[in-house]
């Protein structure tokens, strides 16, 4: 199988904004990340494990060139002095332990500082997607399926059926293919919708390459590694320390707060005026779409400022459909975007995968995701997870907002 990731422009633009403020105020944490298929049905051959060793060997071979720098540098919120370290930056395949000892079949752990082991996530999981779609299934029978079913998808958009405002392509991480994401981006950038605005993607090489916006600021690694990372820290309070680091980094610039990592209502005690202001919107990723961006805006209202004048970012699970809908209900409430992924990116008669690689250590310790729902977690330690539970609900239950 040829290389699939050819670039490390080639990974979603988080990376990069959550990278640089590790470079210059986290270098020295130390990070463990686990992949895990949540599908059940899906087993991965000893085939397939063979070729996606291979392939991350191949991407541990690459090195940003110069004009990838340059396209970098170009972005308002990217200091010269990170620039300076990907120059110097190169993935590292001894960080990588990958094996068959796993219920899927596919065992994939990376350990090594959180600069590092941060920037695997999305090649990881873009590799493990393309090569077991193409060796359990025709690859030129899915593409054809994928291809036909989003030339209907921009039809719809053309013809103004679908109503989105702003959205970004965020499939990369389970994508059919890179040729399948290709062609979406090319096609959705290429095509004028009735009212429909195509933004950009979060892959950073796919907008270098047609000229749209690289999307993207900040991960639950951010805020989980921050708040829970440090052992000083009270896990309750980890939305503030992560906000603190973010404004210290880009000020203004750059700010979508994600809201679910130890649950929105505990987000919100943190998220009061001052980061309310700085940040220009949040990103909502778990939960009941529609409840919780009336609570953003019935939040915002209490703290004084209009909600018109933030953006709230939706990028859980959407399709076309969903997204309108939302859309319509805020319409004349606050600005809204879509980030939308697998059913832009993997939309076959096939199941896609539900793959994650998920941070599940930082300095020694475990740290955990709360999220809105059940099920978006991976946390090793029931313990630990029943504490960290506890620290939110002894904060919510006994501080006064």
């Amino acid at each position: 199988m040829k290389q699939i990731i050819t670039s490390l422009l080639e990974t979603d633009l988080y990376k990069f904004s959550m990278g640089q403020a590790i470079y210059h105020q986290f270098s020295d944490y130390k990070t463990t990340w686990s992949f895990k298929c949540r599908n059940k049905d899906v087993h991965f051959t000893a085939e397939m494990v063979e070729e996606i060793t291979r392939q991350i060997e191949m991407y541990c071979q690459l090195r940003f060139n110069e004009d990838e720098l340059d396209y970098l540098n170009s972005i308002t919120w990217i200091k010269g002095s990170y620039v300076d370290f990907l120059r110097l930056w190169q993935p590292r395949f001894a960080d990588f332990a990958i094996s068959s000892d796993a219920e899927c079949g596919l065992k994939i752990e990376t350990a090594g500082t959180w600069l590092n082991t941060s920037m695997y996530e999305i090649p990881t999981l873009a590799i493990v997607n393309e090569v077991y779609f193409k060796m359990a299934y025709d690859e030129e029978v899915l593409f054809n399926q994928f291809k036909g079913r989003l030339d209907k998808k921009i039809k719809r958009l053309v013809d103004g059926e679908y109503r989105l405002g702003f959205f970004s392509e965020f499939g990369m991480r389970r994508r059919l293919s890179a040729k399948a994401q290709d062609l979406a981006v090319k096609s959705l950038s290429e095509t004028n919708f009735l009212d429909s605005v195509f933004v950009g993607t979060s892959n950073v090489y796919l907008a270098k390459k047609y000229g749209v916006k690289p999307v993207g600021t900040m991960a639950h690694e951010w805020v989980m590694c921050i708040g829970q990372g440090n052992h000083k820290h009270n896990p309750a309070y980890s939305n503030w320390y992560a906000l603190d680091a973010w404004v210290k980094e880009y000020g203004v610039l750059n700010g979508t707060a994600l809201t679910d990592t130890i649950t929105t209502d505990c987000f919100l005690r943190d998220f009061q005026l001052t980061y309310a202001t700085l940040f220009s919107g949040v990103r909502h990723d778990s939960g009941d779409p529609i409840a919780w961006g009336e609570k953003m805006i019935d939040h915002y209202k209490k703290l004084g400022i209009n909600p018109l004048s933030k953006t709230l970012l939706f990028s859980d699970s959407l399709d076309f459909k969903k997204a309108t809908a939302i859309h319509d209900h805020f319409l004349s409430k606050t600005k809204t975007a879509f980030g939308i992924g697998t059913y832009i990116a993997n939309d076959t008669d096939e199941e896609p995968l539900n793959i994650v690689m998920k941070v599940t250590r930082c300095n020694g310790m475990d740290v955990a995701k709360i999220s809105d729902v059940m099920g978006k977690g991976m946390c090793k330690n029931p313990e630990y997870e029943q504490y960290l539970i506890n620290c939110i609900n002894w904060r919510m239950n006994n501080q006064k907002d």
